[in-house]
């Protein structure tokens, strides 16, 4: 039994007439017919009643007909999900965030790839650092990562989609909170709640900032995620310098004011170099709609 067999007697079965169904199927009427009779002859069983003025389906072609429909609509799946798969279309992208990113920058993610590629399914990999992502992303439990430049590591390709000022946090009623602007110079007698992460981009931002506003951070505590360095500033266990979207995570307890005398965080689209499966390119051009100024990074 082939596959057109089933093909051809879905089409005798439909219009219950050989003339028609030949024609539908651009084929003779005569080898139609030759085709369901092979067709008959190795089931065992007539499925069509024949008679010089109609044609119906026997008990057993009726039955017959559900699970011919059943196994072509299996393959038109199987044919149209492998096609979408050479494109790029189908299939998992993993997508890490660093920090506080995924508030302000996974709808804008999630958005693009739906837009261009709305079979792609998207695997969220939120609150991991940069030089985790970048472990991620070349032992390929990513395939993109949201982080902050500069990329740790070699293998690496990437580009940067914007950049993110820093903000300090603050307990609700520190000597602070009352201030609409705060500066690097204002944070000199203060403890630091940092998040402990190798090679930090704000680390070092914010040791510059505090450097160049003449005194040394002291770091009294550290953390391993962003909430739970604010959660310990809600604790009064210190202030903390942290991205711009950090502020948008809910957190009782804490103030978050603007920051001067520090520089801005650059945000980059990251990918491993070796990366050439369709699917890739296809969610990367769906990801340009996201940059802004793009332009290549160096590892460093």
């Amino acid at each position: 039994m082939e596959l057109r067999h089933l093909r051809y007697f879905a089409a005798v079965a439909d219009t219950c007439h050989f003339g028609r169904a030949a024609r539908l199927l651009h084929m003779a009427q005569s080898a139609l017919s030759s085709a369901i009779r092979q067709l008959e002859d190795e089931l065992g069983v007539s499925l069509l009643a024949r008679t010089t003025r109609q044609v119906r389906l026997t008990p057993a072609g009726e039955f017959f007909l559900g699970e011919a429909r059943r196994i072509l609509q299996g393959v038109d799946l199987g044919i149209r999900g492998v096609r979408l798969i050479g494109e790029g279309h189908l299939g998992l992208v993993r997508v890490g965030f660093t920090g506080a990113s995924t508030v302000a920058h996974l709808p804008a993610v999630l958005q693009a790839i739906k837009r261009r590629l709305p079979e792609i399914k998207v695997e969220i990999h939120n609150d991991l650092s940069t030089s985790l992502q970048c472990d991620r992303l070349r032992d390929g439990t990513l395939d993109i990562g949201i982080l902050h430049a500069p990329l740790t590591g070699d293998g690496l390709d990437a580009k940067v989609i914007g950049s993110e000022s820093l903000i300090v946090v603050v307990p609700a009623g520190h000597r602070l909170a009352g201030k609409s602007v705060v500066t690097m110079a204002d944070l000199r007698d203060e403890d630091f709640v940092t998040c402990r992460e190798v090679d930090s981009a704000v680390s070092r931002l914010v040791l510059r900032g505090c450097l160049d506003a003449g005194f040394t951070p002291r770091e009294r505590h550290g953390a391993s995620s962003t909430a739970t360095v604010l959660a310990l500033i809600a604790g009064g266990l210190g202030i903390g310098v942290v991205p711009a979207s950090a502020g948008g995570l809910p957190m009782p307890g804490i103030i978050c004011r603007e920051l001067t005398g520090v520089a801005s965080v650059r945000l980059a689209l990251a990918w491993r170099k070796s990366q050439v499966a369709p699917m890739m390119s296809a969610v990367l051009a769906a990801l340009d709609e996201i940059t802004s100024v793009p332009r290549p990074l160096a590892n460093g």
